[in-house]
């Protein structure tokens, strides 16, 4: 087959399905070795900077997207996005941070950690697509467990959670409180010697 006609065959997988399509996936369509398709989805990631297109291809999460640039988000918006904006509560984003640094955490967990009840946040993070059921754990009561999905990557501009930032350093004391002191005195120990 040709190369443009593979390239054509690519996009059209990656912009009709509107999801993240792996290499084994694409392998097994196209019939072909996963090199090579990674190979070629590199030639069209190139050529897409190259001519200055509206989209580009995307590696979220071991796989492929198609999307509209970040550049242009301004203009696709005042367009298409009619809408009503995502607007998560203040509880719903420290549910969603909770979960993404501690992939395959129960509603148990996450409420030991909060304080408070989160059922009606993980009900709407999970309406939204942007966690997802991650199985259920081993022990006792079998609770379900979850984790963030590829939307809530694509959302958040990640390619991984790996490229989380890195949670600040601290401390806790015997009642199990956050040792303030230890964190400003280590921060203003950082600051001292980026200065000198």
């Amino acid at each position: 087959m040709e190369n443009d006609k593979i390239k054509g065959i690519i996009e059209a997988i990656l912009f009709a399905s509107g999801k993240v399509i792996t290499l084994d996936e694409l392998a097994l369509n196209l019939e072909m070795d996963k090199q090579e398709i990674a190979g070629i989805i590199e030639e069209m990631i190139e050529e897409y900077k190259q001519q200055n297109r509206g989209i580009e291809i995307v590696f979220v999460n071991n796989g492929y997207t198609l999307s509209s640039k970040k550049d242009y988000h301004e203009y696709i918006y005042s367009v298409i996005d009619k809408r009503a904006k995502l607007s998560l509560s203040q509880a719903a984003l420290e549910v969603l941070a909770i979960i993404a640094y501690n992939p395959k955490i129960t509603r148990a967990e996450i409420e030991n950690i909060r304080g408070v009840s989160s059922d009606a946040s993980i009900y709407r993070l999970l309406e939204h697509n942007l966690i997802e059921e991650a199985g259920k754990l081993d022990i006792p009561g079998k609770p379900i467990a979850y984790r963030v999905t590829e939307e809530f990557l694509k959302k958040f501009g990640l390619n991984t959670l790996k490229d989380l930032p890195e949670l600040p350093k601290y401390k806790v004391d015997e009642n199990k409180q956050i040792v303030i002191d230890e964190v400003v005195i280590e921060n203003q120990k950082e600051e001292k010697g980026d200065g000198e």
